[in-house]
């Protein structure tokens, strides 16, 4: 067993080596909670559930860790008299919360808010200063900088050279020694709330964005820990920051590096400051939980997602396909093999998954396992078919599309499509009963016209949408 990743520092696929085979660590960037989550954060925190899904089948414990950014120049930005900046932050937090539980997106092992560590965030301020990579700012503003030409290989994660860059916007240039310095403490401004201002021995102010992860990462996980993940719009200048901080802090920090991909709306990244993004309350009141689940986790995760009424189409015939096969291995079979004990993962199923999370090549596996237990139910093989069942549903598992939910039966337009097919199976079997056979035949070609196929089994008939 060897899982490969690609790893962004590297550039190239890496074998995973864990730290302790026995607990891998692993820290995610989470949300800034200034407003409501769009489908593209969703797409994010997917992604990482299902690497940490599979790492845990591979391994047993991981402890896994996102963040959440309380505290931010757009947190503030977005606040009001009547909801002020910390109101806002948790209500959005939630919002978040809601929107990963609806696609089945497993709670980290610890959540930790950004307020919550803020003298850490200044102990390792302090370290800076004192080994030469930080000072603060000469004009008495209170902000601290992080002296990136004092960091030779600052750059590293992204493959720049300090030149190259452009300079940092986190922060009034006017106390900088480069532009590209960033900010670690930011001085409190007149105008912002006195209540999003911590005392410090640089002035009151509060953290800036980057030392946030760092500090939080080392609380949590340690000086040194197995992957750091987040959107591939992360790497400049978000994780290059950390990296840089952590590191010329004397920490090991993370071992490997992984970034999922964007999603776009017409070519352009979906974003807020682009107003092209679609909010996930949105998606999700619109499609089956495990519907969106299936159609964002469908694409390599590295990959761009553009995302489509058709992308959500072929996720719902998809997942039709395998609830299909399903009841029919219920109907002919003694046992529920559903909810019995999963049966053994498919070789090639594994290989794709240990292979950088090769998810839409495990899908395939998913759907070679459908067609192989279909035919064998076509055969009367009842017995291979279960087995495929109880492979299918140990896939299932793996991948998140199991508990409850996981049947995309039921629902308002399930239920009304179930009745109409319903009245026509039974007006075709009075027309059988009669012995109008060409009326049965008429009402079979109409409801196959439909895309529906039946099924007549000694426990009568049932219908399935063609796949």
């Amino acid at each position: 067993m060897t899982i490969r990743l690609y790893d962004t520092r590297a550039q190239q696929l890496r074998d995973f080596v864990p730290l302790d085979p026995e607990n891998i660590t692993m820290y995610v960037c989470g949300p800034t909670v200034q407003s409501g989550p769009h489908i593209g954060h969703v797409r994010a925190a997917l992604s990482f559930d299902i690497l940490r899904r599979w790492l845990s089948h591979r391994y047993g414990r991981v402890t896994f860790v996102r963040n959440v950014t309380d505290i931010d120049d757009k947190v503030i930005a977005n606040a009001t008299d009547a909801e002020p900046w910390w109101a806002l932050a948790y209500r959005m937090e939630q919002e978040f919360a809601a929107a990963y539980a609806g696609v089945g997106i497993q709670p980290p092992t610890y959540e930790p808010r950004a307020t919550a560590s803020v003298p850490q965030m200044q102990e390792l301020i302090q370290v800076l200063i004192e080994r030469g990579h930080a000072y603060p700012a000469p004009d008495g503003s209170g902000d601290v900088y992080f002296d990136v030409r004092s960091w030779s290989s600052y750059g590293e994660l992204t493959n720049q050279s300090v030149e190259a860059m452009e300079a940092a916007q986190d922060a009034d240039p006017r106390g900088k020694r480069n532009p590209q310095d960033f900010a670690l403490w930011k001085g409190a401004k007149q105008g912002e709330p006195a209540d999003a201002t911590w005392a410090s021995p640089w002035g009151a102010g509060r953290p800036g964005w980057h030392i946030e992860c760092s500090a939080m990462a080392k609380r949590y996980l340690g000086s040194d820990f197995d992957i750091h993940g987040g959107g591939l719009d992360l790497r400049f200048p978000h994780h290059e920051n950390e990296l840089a901080q952590s590191t010329a802090a004397g920490d090991g920090f993370a071992r490997y590096w992984v970034h999922n991909g964007l999603v776009t709306v017409d070519g352009q990244k979906m974003s807020k400051s682009l107003g092209n993004f679609t909010l996930a309350a949105d998606v999700l009141a619109e499609h089956e939980p495990l519907v969106v689940r299936y159609a964002l986790a469908a694409a390599h995760y590295r990959s761009t997602l553009d995302l489509s009424a058709a992308s959500y189409a072929e996720a719902e015939a998809a997942l039709g396909r395998i609830e299909t096969f399903r009841q029919r291995v219920l109907r002919v079979s003694d046992a529920d093999p559903v909810a019995a004990a999963p049966g053994a993962l498919p070789g090639a199923f594994a290989a794709a998954m240990d292979d950088d999370l090769g998810v839409p090549q495990a899908l395939a596996v998913v759907h070679d396992t459908v067609r192989a237990g279909n035919a064998a139910l076509d055969a009367g093989d009842t017995a291979t078919a279960v087995e495929s069942a109880r492979s299918l549903t140990a896939m299932l598992a793996v991948l998140g599309f199991d508990g409850p939910g996981a049947s995309i039966a039921g629902g308002t337009e399930a239920s009304a499509l179930d009745a109409l097919v319903q009245e026509m199976i039974a007006q075709r079997a009075q027309a059988r009963a009669d012995k109008d056979w060409a009326a049965a035949d008429r009402i079979r070609d109409a409801i196959a016209a439909a895309g529906i196929t039946l099924e007549d089994t000694p426990a009568g008939t049932h219908w399935s949408i063609d796949g």
